[in-house]
C-alpha cells in the first residue's frame, strides 16, 4: 500500500493506493501545530479504519506539500518511520516532465504534481485549474513541457474577505443561484460568486489556450471545484483525484 498526501493551506488529502487504484481517501484540515507523533497517530487511526497498521502495512509514502512547517514536520515523521520508502515532493525529485519557467523552486509541490498527472492522463497540450485557497491554473506545451500558468485568490478566501470587509453582507453558502439576476443579497451575492468566479476560470483559461495553440485539454480538480465548475464553460474535465495520482506517479518514478 502507497499512502499519498497532498497538503494545502487549508486542508490536507490523504489518499491510499494498492497499485495505481485508489482504494480510500480522507480530507483533514492543515494543521501548522501538528507534531510528528501527532501526525503518526492520526494516521495510524485512519488506516486502522481499513483495517490496517502504521507503518506495518505501508510499502511506501508520498507528500507533496505547500506549507513548509507542515512539510519538515512530515519528514520527520516519514523518517521515523518509513525512512527508506518515503519521498517528499522537491527540487531534485525525478517528475518525468521537462520545466520551463524563471525558477523552478519556486513552483509549488502541488502545481508540479498537477501537471505530471495531467499530462500522463490527458496528454498535451493541457491546462489543470485547482480549486483550493488559491486558484492554481497550471499549463502544459504540446511537448509536454510544463510552462507555468497563472494564480487566483480561491473562491473561499475571496468570499471571505468581501463578507469581512462589508459590515452590511451575510455569510451564504456557495450556490447556483435560480438567476443571474439576484432578488435578496443572499441571491445576488451567489450570483456574483459563482457566476464571478466561473467566468474568471473560463477567461483565464481562454488566454492560456490562445497561447498553448489548438488542441488544449483542461481539467479541474480540487476541493472547491463543485462549487463552480457546473457554470464553466471551458472545462473538460473533472478529477477530483488529479493530485493523488500525481503524487502516486512521482513516487513510483523515483522509489517503486
Amino acid at each position: 500500500m502507497l499512502l499519498a498526501a497532498d497538503v494545502g493551506n487549508s486542508q490536507t488529502v490523504v489518499g491510499l493506493f494498492s497499485g495505481e487504484e485508489l482504494v480510500q481517501h480522507w480530507r483533514l484540515g492543515t494543521d501548522p501545530m501538528d507534531t510528528p507523533d501527532e501526525m503518526a497517530l492520526t494516521l495510524a487511526g485512519l488506516l486502522r479504519l481499513e483495517g490496517l497498521e502504521f507503518p506495518r502495512d505501508i510499502d511506501g509514502a508520498v507528500v507533496g506539500s505547500v506549507v513548509p512547517v507542515v512539510t519538515e514536520t512530515y519528514r520527520e515523521m516519514l523518517t521515523r518511520y518509513v525512512p527508506k520508502t518515503a519521498l517528499i515532493v522537491g527540487p531534485g525529485v525525478r517528475t518525468g516532465l521537462a520545466m520551463k519557467v524563471d525558477n523552478p523552486r519556486e513552483i509549488g509541490a502541488d502545481r508540479i504534481v498537477n501537471a505530471v498527472a495531467a499530462y500522463e492522463l490527458y496528454g498535451a497540450p493541457s491546462i489543470v485549474v485547482d480549486f483550493g485557497t488559491a486558484t492554481s491554473f497550471e499549463a502544459v506545451d504540446r511537448d509536454g513541457v510544463f510552462v507555468g500558468g497563472a494564480i487566483a485568490p480561491g473562491i473561499r478566501v475571496s468570499s471571505e474577505a468581501l463578507i469581512e470587509h462589508a459590515a452590511r453582507l451575510p455569510k451564504v453558502e456557495t450556490l447556483t443561484p435560480t438567476s443571474a439576476i439576484g432578488r435578496s443579497t443572499v441571491s445576488a451575492l451567489q450570483s456574483g460568486i459563482v457566476y464571478g468566479f466561473a467566468g474568471q476560470v473560463d477567461a483565464i483559461i481562454e488566454r492560456l489556450t490562445a497561447e498553448l495553440g489548438p488542441g488544449v485539454t483542461t481539467v479541474a480538480t480540487g476541493g472547491l471545484a463543485s462549487a463552480v465548475l457546473g457554470e464553466c464553460r471551458r472545462v473538460d474535465h473533472h478529477d477530483p483525484w488529479l493530485t493523488l495520482k500525481g503524487l502516486r506517479m512521482i513516487w513510483e518514478r523515483n522509489l517503486a
